[in-house]
Order: C-alpha cells, then structure tokens, then sequence
C-alpha cells in the first residue's frame, strides 16, 4: 500500500480523497492556489503546499509545479480527483516516467478515452450500440455529405472533452457552417484540440451511466448504474441510482455492455461508461476515466467507498470479490448544489457564504468543501456541495431528499438548491417521465 499521496485537486473530492487515505493509513499531501489558502482540504491534510496564483492554469492545471510538490514531499502516488489533470494522459505519462502512481487508468487508456471517435470504436468492436455519426469531419464539403449521411437533427461534438463544451446542435441546413466553425474554435479553446464530429441528435432521451471498476488482474465489475436526465447545458443537475424504469433486460444489457467496452479497452481502475436511451433502444456516447462526480449514489447502493476502492487498486491489490457478490440496496438521489443563478441562465455567483442549518439524519449525507465565512471565488467550478440522500425506495429517497433540502440553509450567494427542491417535488420526477430536455423545458 502507498506510504503518502498527492491531492492534485481541491474542495469537496480533495476532502474525500484525504478522508479514504486516513481511513487507509495513508498519509496525505495537499496542494492549493492562492485563492484556495484558507480552504479545508490544506487545513485537513497531513501537509500542504501553495503551487501558484489563483488561475488554474498557472496552479492546479501546472503539471511542472505538481510534480515538484511530489517530489518534494517523497509521495508515491497522486489522486487526481475529478476535473483538472483527472483525465489529462499528458499528465499520466509524466507520473509514469516519474515512477509516481497514478490512481486511475495508464496513460494509454486515457488517451483512447479522452478521444470519442476511439472509444466508440473500441465500443463497435465490443459490439455495443452507437449513435449513427461521422468520423473526423475536417472540412465543410465533407461535413455536408456526413451530415447528409446521418440526417437532421445533428449534433456537432468535440471528439476530446466534455461537459458541454464544443457540441452545437444544428436543425436548420442553413446554420450548418456557423455551427461547425463555433464548435471548432470552442473545442481548441477548451481542450485545445479543433476536432469535431457528427453524430445524429436524439431529441428526448434518457442519460443512463454504468460504474465500473477494475483491478489490474483482469477482474472488472460493474457497480449499477445511474439515471442523470436532469441537466443544463449538457451538464447534470441530479442523479439518481439506480436507473428507474428500465425495462428488466434492457438494464441488464446495458450492465453487461458497460463492462464490454472496460474489458474492450484493457481498462483498470474506476471509470463510467455513457448510454443515450431512447425508444427502448440503448446507445453508447462515451467513457470517463476518472471517478464521476455523481459516484456517491452507487456508493450508498453497494456500501462501498469507491474512492478507497480506486486506490486498493492502484496499489496492485486484487478487488477481492465478484459481480455477484455486490449487492444493490435501495435507491439513492444527489442533488449538486452550485454556486449559480438559474434566474439568470445559471451565471456564476461569488461571495461571502453563510452557513446556517444542515441537514442530517438517517439515509442524509452532504459532500462539501465549504464552511462557513468561506468565499466563494469565481476561479473554479460552481459546485460547492452534493446532498445524497437514500432509502429503500425511490419515493423514500425522494421524500428524504425534499426534507433535507428544506434543511440546507446556505445564504450569501445564489445556489440551485431551490431549482433542485422544485424538481424532485416536479410531477414528471416523481412519476419518473423526465428526459434530458426536462430543465429547457421546465425554465423556458
């Protein structure tokens, strides 16, 4: 097992990351901004270290200054959370070169699925449904004639990244050209690749995930999956495990694809793999490799700590059990609170947040890196916590979900949490019809 590891991320899953170390007598080294000096994951590890200004790419995205922290502190392997370097293989590489253990995939792995056209090949191969769609599109005469091929509605998808960012959905021929460009110059500067494909738009699904995790010994099992219909901006909202109302056959094909693609890949260590599903039909779209940051919903089903998991793994030790002796138990909801205004098109909000009352109890459990006086600088991701609730149902969960909402004082700054509230009391989530154009349609 590690002797130290290296945090290379902040907030909430740098806490979580700190809280499964201790919990495995591991010691823990965190590295923060600037902007992040006061924040509680370098007050709650066992060291801590500043590697630049407030801006990501001059601190927690520069891979030069993180690895001088590892060295520096004698770590043998570094977490990178979700965000940030999670799925960087330049970064793999260099940790590998520099004989400092990467908790996730090897950076080969990462790179076949950090591109999508290589990992929906890798599916094919599997034989996992795709959505009909082009290859690499280079120029705008072959745009024309793939997007011909697949049909309108499209939609144009940076082959590298995520979150949204570099996919424009296109109805009208006429906007065709603009739309590609746009995505093109928003995929070099997000992920500073232009790359852009054509996939066929699916005009209501549902956005199902699998958890997979795999050892380095050729054991890998999945841990459910997960319903998150609910997003805005190709960004998810709510999460739910497990899926509800798939047909009884199709969820165990979707499982059981999930783990195809992992095995497909040679894949080691936790990762999630994404369906479409619309008309009884399932669809893959793409491969995280990284820990997700929606897992605590699979974590309250099978009673495991995945991120502990991930590094059991890491450290070459077998997983120690098989597909069927994990258990799924009940049903558990997350709502992602974030520092936005849904009123004015969830626009960022920053300051001083006040903490009053939190929710608590039994099936309650609130993921944050935040405290009260904290203030909540624009630099970073919005999130500031998730509220996981579970019970032996999804209508218990439901309802437990509600009471802790209404618990959760957070004042100071806009959040989502009274957007989440109207949802899980919305009568399309309660009766469970909700696809991924329920936020558009709910806000208008």
């Amino acid at each position: 097992m590690f002797k130290k590891v290296l945090i290379a991320n902040r907030g909430e899953v740098a806490l979580r990351i700190i809280d499964a170390c201790h919990h495995l007598g591991i010691q823990t080294v965190a590295m923060f901004s600037e902007a992040d000096r006061q924040s509680l994951h370098a007050r709650l590890a066992d060291e801590a270290y500043c590697i630049g200004p407030a801006p990501a790419n001059q601190s927690y995205l520069n891979i030069p200054q993180v690895m001088s922290v590892a060295e520096v502190t004698g770590a043998d392997a570094v977490h990178p959370g979700y965000g940030f370097l999670a799925e960087n293989a330049q970064f793999v590489e260099v940790c590998e070169d520099s004989d400092l253990k990467f908790i996730g995939p090897r950076a080969d792995i990462m790179e076949a699925t950090g591109d999508k056209l290589k990992a929906k090949a890798a599916a094919k191969q599997a034989g996992v449904p795709l959505i009909p769609g082009s290859g690499l599109i280079t120029n705008e005469a072959q745009l024309k004639a793939e997007v011909e091929k697949v049909g309108y509605p499209v939609l144009l998808k940076a082959s590298s990244g995520g979150g949204g960012r570099g996919m424009r959905m296109v109805d009208d021929p006429e906007n065709l050209i603009n739309e590609f460009h746009a995505a093109q110059r928003e995929a070099h500067a997000s992920f500073g690749r232009s790359d852009v494909y054509a996939e066929r738009l699916l005009r209501n699904p549902r956005h199902v995930e699998v958890q997979i995790l795999a050892d380095e010994h050729g054991t890998v099992v999945h841990m459910g999956d997960r319903d998150c219909s609910i997003q805005r901006r190709f960004q998810k909202l709510i999460e739910e495990a497990p899926a509800f109302g798939l047909p009884e056959d199709m969820q165990h094909e979707i499982r059981k694809a999930a783990v195809k693609v992992a095995k497909s890949l040679d894949y080691t260590n936790a990762g999630t793999v994404e369906f479409l599903v619309e008309n009884d039909e399932f669809y893959f779209i793409e491969m995280n490799a990284r820990i997700q940051v929606e897992h605590p919903v699979s974590e309250m089903l099978v009673g495991k700590d995945l991120i502990a998991e991930q590094i059991r793994v890491a450290a070459g030790e077998k997983l120690g059990y098989t597909q069927r002796q994990i258990k799924l138990e009940g049903h558990a909801i997350e709502c992602r609170i974030n520092a936005e205004d849904p009123s004015k098109d969830f626009m960022p909000s920053s300051g001083d947040l006040v903490l009053g009352q939190m929710p608590t109890g039994h099936g309650v459990r609130w993921d944050s890196g935040v405290y009260g006086g904290m203030k909540v600088t624009p630099f970073y991701d919005s999130l500031i916590g998730k509220l996981i609730t579970w019970g032996p149902d999804r209508e218990q969960a439901r309802r437990r979900m509600l009471s802790a909402l209404r618990k959760l004082d957070l004042q100071g700054i806009a959040t989502t949490r009274e957007l989440c509230q109207e949802i899980i009391n919305h009568e399309q989530f309660t009766n469970q019809t909700h696809t991924t154009d329920f936020i558009d349609s709910l806000l208008g």
